[in-house]
């Protein structure tokens, strides 16, 4: 088990959680209601990070990763989403009881987001200059003058060549990267202690994806931020995460130290994952791939989630549902054969 960094225990406060966390999602859920029936979208999840940071949220498309994060910037489309139970803290203050305007003054300041389409999160009729300076104008009171001076600084800041000059641009007149980067700039804006990056290579080559990614990095440790990454590329995590959750259908699979979770992983899920990545000693053979498709959360199978694509899959799979089992340091796994997994060589 010599591939497992064990970390100190968290301090507790007096109500038995986790202190001095910086941002907290405890056992939420969030559900759906459409025509069609009732869809469990988020089913407890519970995940924090801490200054200086880096936590990934993997899981394919329809695992709940972006609707967690939309959930946390309360900006979830009510209807047809709803949250019926948990709560999400900030500096241990609950947002989902926050009034609009307090928790308004969150969004933006205490915790940014970075969209991963940036062409469709721009204004395409406005300039990025004055996209950027406008936040500055009605949050911080600049002047028209400053707040473009500022807007420069931060394309300064994102490696935009000649930013000063671009400010005049609009947003079709960016390429893919350099919209990304623009995205970053604005989420930068107001200070953030929290950057949420929804996907943020989604489209990009290969070259400009490591060039993002070396950039949120970078950002993260100049301003000792903590960051919540999502995806569902293994690949893009390996080098910046410092730890990772694995959602399915809504909850958190596993999660672990991002060393730990590749050099072992716990949950058959998190291995059929690790499996399907292109590996240099296997050129010209057929890659992995996980059977079947992501569950319907209209109708989520019985017992757990991923039995009906798992390899590993046994009769007490069908029928009842794991509970995230503690394993030691800070890795969790929500598999019947956790300790398993765990204790194999």
């Amino acid at each position: 088990m010599s591939d497992i960094k064990v970390k100190t225990a968290p301090v507790l406060g007096v109500d038995g959680r986790s202190a001095g966390h910086l941002l907290e999602v405890d056992n939420l859920h969030v559900e759906f209601r459409t025509r069609d029936g009732i869809a469990k979208v988020i089913n407890g999840v519970s995940y924090h990070v801490d200054a200086g940071e880096t936590l990934a949220v993997l899981g394919e498309s329809g695992s709940g990763k972006s609707v967690t994060a939309q959930t946390i910037m309360g900006i979830l489309d009510t209807p047809p989403g709803f949250v019926t139970d948990g709560a999400i803290r900030f500096r241990g203050k609950d947002l989902l009881t926050m009034g609009k305007d307090e928790r308004r003054l969150v969004r933006g300041e205490g915790i940014a987001m970075v969209f991963q389409d940036a062409l469709s999160a721009l204004n395409p009729v406005f300039t990025v200059g004055f996209q950027i300076a406008e936040l500055f104008r009605k949050r911080r009171g600049m002047s028209r003058a400053d707040g473009y001076k500022r807007a420069a600084e931060l394309l300064d800041l994102v490696k935009i060549p000649a930013a000063s000059a671009r400010l005049r641009d609009y947003p079709h007149q960016f390429s893919g990267g350099m919209r990304q980067r623009v995205m970053i700039a604005m989420a930068l804006a107001l200070d953030p202690e929290v950057l949420i990056a929804d996907e943020p290579t989604t489209a990009l080559d290969v070259t400009v994806q490591a060039q993002i990614m070396d950039l949120l990095a970078e950002i993260r440790r100049d301003r000792n931020m903590g960051m919540i990454l999502i995806t569902h590329d293994l690949g893009v995590v390996a080098d910046v995460a410092d730890r990772i959750a694995v959602m399915y259908a809504g909850r958190i699979v596993e999660q672990a130290d991002v060393h730990a979770l590749y050099g072992k992983p716990c949950h058959p899920y998190t291995l059929a994952l690790l499996d399907s990545l292109p590996r240099l000693d296997l050129k010209g053979q057929e890659l992995n791939t996980i059977k079947g498709l992501p569950p319907n959360l209209l109708r989520i199978p019985s017992g757990c989630a991923f039995h009906p694509r798992c390899t590993m899959a046994r009769d007490i799979c069908l029928t009842q549902r794991p509970a995230l089992v503690e394993l030691g340091g800070v890795r969790s796994s929500a598999c019947h054969f956790a300790e398993e997994l765990y204790g194999r060589e």
